[in-house]
């Protein structure tokens, strides 16, 4: 028997619709039977409406009554807006801020960590802010690690070539740390914050090196260097309405530029023999002006002694010979022989001296040498 004379009432057409013939009449296609002598329907593909129907049926069998048909639709919708509600909780962890904006417009700003809501999208959004994290700003360089995870460090010459008051060229590397005071200002009151910021940096720290000297910058005078620069950062920041607050600025490196290196040893090796020299000419000035004072006060001394010493020598030489003078008004003789006396003692006193016996009547004057025995007992007792 042909395949087109087999009768297949029996058999079940998986594309058909209920109710409809499988085949043999010419609306519907027939699927070919699996084998080439009859075949068994245990072989056949699952019918895919029939199961769709039958799931159908089940769902709406769960279903509550007046949510079959537009009842389900319904449900759908308050679903969806059920999770629309839900999409506007938020949650602040400790050390965050949430900015509430309303249709782009700032409406309110939740400080205290927990649960929040807001109106969902498009009408109201939340944008969480650290406001508690300590942020890092390099000038001057960048750093970041390689792949054996060592610091990799580039200079940056553009930022960090800066010209000192002494007309010197120093190389600074700084690094400025802040965090954000007002979440609000820091989102809407400045834009691009980063580039802003570092910009704001790099001219306050020109400013502070413009008007230093080299030499301070690069020893002891880092430390107020650093102060000033944040005090103008911060200023600046604040008339901007930045909401940001500068809490550190640190100076990680300052050198003289390496093209300028030897010439800048050269001066300074010349301004270190300048200072030598000036500092042992303080020492010598320090040593013979107070040795000069002293001498030009003890001659002031002694001309004062000598002064007073003479005036008391000629009052005491006046008074004595007013004495004299009295004595002799009253004993002129006396006075006289007196006077003969001392004059003669002052005369005769380192004069050799001769004793002649008055008395003897022989030609030879007998000499008794007493200066030369009294000097010679003088070297025998010494």
């Amino acid at each position: 028997m042909a395949r087109e004379d087999r009768p297949d009432r029996d058999r079940k057409n998986p594309w058909a619709r209920p109710g409809q013939p499988s085949g043999g009449n010419g609306q519907g296609p027939k699927r070919p039977s699996g084998g080439g002598h009859g075949g068994g329907s245990g072989n056949e593909p699952p019918d895919l409406d029939d199961i769709l129907r039958k799931a159908q049926e089940n769902f709406r069998s769960v279903m509550p009554s007046r949510f079959q048909g537009g009842g389900l639709i319904l449900l759908v919708i308050i679903g969806i807006i059920g999770l629309w509600l839900a999409s506007g909780f938020y949650v602040v962890n400790p050390g965050e801020n949430a900015v509430i904006q309303r249709f782009g417009a700032w409406e309110r700003t939740q400080n205290e960590p927990g649960l929040g809501y807001h109106m969902p999208a498009p009408i109201e959004s939340a944008e969480i802010v650290n406001v508690a994290e300590i942020r890092r700003m390099n000038i001057g360089f960048t750093e970041g690690y390689n792949r054996t995870g060592n610091n990799n460090r580039n200079d940056i010459p553009d930022e960090s070539l800066m010209l000192t008051s002494d007309r010197n060229i120093v190389d600074i590397d700084l690094v400025i740390q802040w965090n954000i005071k007002s979440a609000e200002d820091y989102l809407f009151e400045i834009r691009d914050q980063q580039n802003t910021i570092k910009k704001v940096a790099e001219s306050a720290i020109r400013e502070v090196v413009g008007q230093t000297n080299m030499f301070p910058i690069i020893t002891t005078g880092r430390a107020a260097v650093a102060d000033a620069a944040k005090n103008i950062i911060q200023k600046n920041l604040d008339e901007y309405q930045s909401g940001v607050n500068v809490t550190q600025v640190l100076i990680e490196f300052a050198e003289v530029h390496p093209d300028v290196q030897n010439a800048f040893q050269d001066v300074q090796s010349a301004k270190q023999d300048a200072e030598d020299v000036q500092n042992r000419a303080d020492a010598y000035r320090e040593d013979i002006l107070p040795r000069a004072r002293g001498e030009a006060i003890k001659m002031l001394q002694q001309a004062q002694g000598y002064k007073e010493s003479v005036i008391a020598r000629a009052n005491g030489d006046a008074e004595r010979f007013n004495s004299v003078y009295t004595a002799y008004q009253s004993g002129k003789d006396v006075t006289k022989e007196r006077i003969f006396i001392e004059t003669m003692e002052n005369v005769l006193q380192n004069a050799s001296k001769i004793i002649i016996d008055g008395d003897s009547n022989q030609g030879v004057v007998p000499y008794l040498p007493l200066n030369e025995i009294n000097r010679n007992k003088t070297k025998q007792n010494n």
